[in-house]
């Protein structure tokens, strides 16, 4: 079942460390990967396509992207997944984090299908993740780790995906 946005924010706030800001305490390394690549095999095999993947992102937040090519997707459209070391949290999004302004917009501009999306967002809860909808993580962010020196504007995304 989705979580709300409260839920949600919730959540962020109590994985929040400032104390910790690329990985939490208790980070393995180890599991995070074996986890990666079961939700890498998973899209291949629901999509019917090789995945282009990228894991233990250096100097960040994020631990991975995986790539759904656009010829795998009904839009024509490659979709992105990022999995952060936090929590198993997620994002995904049409193109690449930042090219819409959510899933909403774009599913609305005919970029993204919701079978798609719900092939994606299903295969996320299956395998422990929270996903996290991308106009969530592209809020101000309100919690206690000193992000300036990172961004202008931090945000919540910036705080569990970004460089840092």
């Amino acid at each position: 079942m989705a979580m709300s946005e409260t839920e949600l924010l919730a959540l962020l706030r109590e994985l929040d460390d400032p104390e910790r800001l690329e990985q939490p305490q208790h980070y393995d390394r180890a599991e995070t990967g074996l986890a990666f690549s079961r939700l890498v095999r998973r899209l291949e095999v629901d999509f019917g396509a090789p995945c282009e993947s990228e894991r233990d992102t250096q100097d960040s937040s994020e631990y991975g992207r995986i790539r759904v090519p656009v010829d795998a997707t009904i839009c024509g459209t490659r979709i992105v997944v990022c999995v952060s070391k936090f929590g198993s949290l997620a994002e995904v999004c049409a193109d690449n984090p930042g090219a819409f302004l959510g899933t909403d917009e774009a599913r609305e501009e005919g970029a993204l299908d919701p079978a798609d999306l719900a092939a994606v967002e299903q295969a996320l809860t299956e395998l422990g993740y929270v996903s996290v909808p991308e106009e969530l993580l592209e809020s101000d962010y309100e919690g206690p780790s000193a992000l300036e020196h990172f961004a202008a504007r931090p945000t919540w995304w910036t705080r569990f995906f970004g460089s840092m």
